[in-house]
């Protein structure tokens, strides 16, 4: 096979591989786009090169006319002393109900958001990408209680995740 094949075959099995769910995680079969809609506060994450040093972070989610989602991600840089802002969209991979969307920041290149656990009450949400090297817990609001955080670790953990190096995402700004 020539190289040139060979790797445009293996981009798009990278990219393809983007979009996967990590083993022994299960996408909610609930998620109600209405219901989770709106601004999401970070509370927690396994930090990555895009979000680091960010803090205050949001998500705020909005359903669009061709029903893919708008995702508006804002972070404060303490050491840029501004905001940062990012657009993508999120789209679903399988059924509309189902928690495993695709989202893409940077035009055709798509990364898993598997939401894996949700309440009822759509107060928190945990997320994680294509691997366990993502993982996030969202809430409805900047601040949640002791026992809501130890749950997360509790749940991630029972999952699979290493959270040694866990970031508590500081919110003093949207309070």
């Amino acid at each position: 096979m020539p190289v040139s094949k060979c790797l445009i075959i293996s981009a798009v099995l990278l990219v393809a591989g983007c979009t996967g769910v990590p083993d022994g995680i299960e996408p909610v079969s609930h998620l109600d786009v209405e219901r989770y809609k709106g601004t999401w506060y970070e509370i927690a994450r396994l930090d990555h090169s895009f979000e680091e040093g960010l803090s205050n972070v949001t998500a705020d989610y909005s359903l669009q006319d061709d029903g893919s989602i708008r995702v508006i991600n804002r972070g404060y840089s303490e050491e840029d002393e501004q905001w940062e802002e990012a657009e993508g969209r999120a789209v679903f991979v399988d059924e509309e109900n189902n928690g495993h969307l695709k989202v893409s920041f940077f035009g055709p290149f798509y990364a898993s958001y598997v939401v894996f656990e949700l309440d009822e009450d759509y107060r928190y949400a945990y997320i994680t990408g294509y691997d366990r090297d993502y993982l996030w817990f969202l809430s409805k609001t900047p601040s949640v209680s002791d026992e809501a955080l130890a749950e997360f670790r509790t749940v991630a953990t029972e999952k699979g995740f290493d959270l040694e190096e866990l970031i508590v995402v500081d919110q003093s700004r949207n309070r």
